[in-house]
């Protein structure tokens, strides 16, 4: 009797310890295939530039081609949620970013969670925004902005790439720390905001260092603040908004995430191959271009990281009351 006891034991212990090697041996053999990389927005933007840097740099060190997606639509929400509803096995990844912590409470009807349904796997970047002017604006710096705006009400028109979007928010908690009420311009995307703004037909953008840096090097629009905590490299004579407005912070990021419930040793695999090609100098001179440093993380650092941008935007989303277009 006894020897059948330690028997089942035994049998149970090896229906448990099967399951883990056979995972284990799976993920060592990973990738056998191309790992497909959805980027949930049109070709030739930031985050699409950012997707294939890392593609090429991360594709050596795991031996396998990645082959990058252009999904767009739907505020991003289209090729998160391909992803999301994708096999967790490794093979389809999602170029993850700041829209994608916005929509998480902006939109309210969708078929897939953020939080829940995507996996964190590597940060890849973070870039901040500047807050640019049109030059008759009389207002040099940003407490001078605040004053001028809170002197006179609805007089600010501030331009954005659409409801909801990393600029717009950014501008909403711009007003919520400053006390101050600008009114919010949605465009069909940053171009035609800033073509707006050269022209003055709006004062003020939160543009993307790409779509400004530029015109404010020409002198054609004015940088009153950049939104990270600290100064920019290549706008060094342009101060953050947090030393005006303590705590005042506002970037847009991405990074890779993968379906829930994809084996940890395939993430910690990937997380090693995107940390390790991030260290290339050459990966981190092409992403200064347009304003980005490096952020390497661990999947559960990068989780922190992503809850604490739902929350943050959650609050700003309720406060200015924003509704998706």
């Amino acid at each position: 009797m006894r020897l059948a006891r330690r028997r089942l034991v035994q049998l149970a212990a090896a229906a448990t310890i099967a399951p883990a090697a056979v995972r284990f041996a799976w993920a060592q053999a990973y990738p056998a295939k191309p790992i497909h990389l959805i980027v949930p927005s049109p070709p030739a933007g930031t985050f699409d530039i950012v997707a294939r840097l890392v593609a090429n740099a991360a594709a050596p060190r795991l031996h396998q081609q990645f082959v990058v997606e252009n999904r767009g639509g739907a505020g991003t929400n289209l090729g998160t949620g391909i992803v999301a509803h994708a096999a967790p096995d490794g093979y389809t990844l999602l170029l993850a970013g700041s829209p994608g912590a916005i929509n998480a409470t902006l939109y309210h009807n969708l078929d897939f969670s953020f939080a829940r349904d995507i996996a964190p796997v590597a940060s890849i970047e973070r870039a901040p925004l500047i807050m640019v002017v049109n030059p008759s604006l009389p207002a040099q710096t940003v407490p001078q902005f605040i004053s001028y705006a809170k002197q006179n009400p609805g007089k600010i028109n501030m331009g954005s790439g659409g409801a909801g979007s990393t600029g717009h928010v950014a501008g909403e908690l711009f007003n919520m720390m400053a006390g101050i009420k600008m009114a919010h311009v949605p465009y069909r995307g940053e171009a035609p905001a800033i073509t707006d703004l050269l022209a003055g037909q709006i004062q003020v953008v939160f543009s993307t260092p790409g779509s400004a840096l530029s015109y404010v090097k020409a002198g054609t629009l004015r940088a009153l603040g950049v939104t990270s905590a600290t100064r920019m490299e290549v706008l060094p004579q342009v101060p953050a908004i947090a030393a005006f407005l303590s705590g005042y912070e506002a970037v847009s990021w991405s990074g890779i995430g993968a379906p829930a419930k994809t084996p940890p040793a395939i993430v910690e695999k990937l997380n090693g191959a995107i940390n390790a090609a991030l260290s290339d100098p050459q990966l981190k001179t092409r992403l200064a271009a347009f304003g980005a440093v490096v952020m390497t993380s661990t999947p559960a650092e990068f989780g922190k990281f992503i809850a604490a941008e739902i929350d943050k935007w959650a609050k700003v989303i309720k406060f200015a009351n924003i509704q998706a277009d």
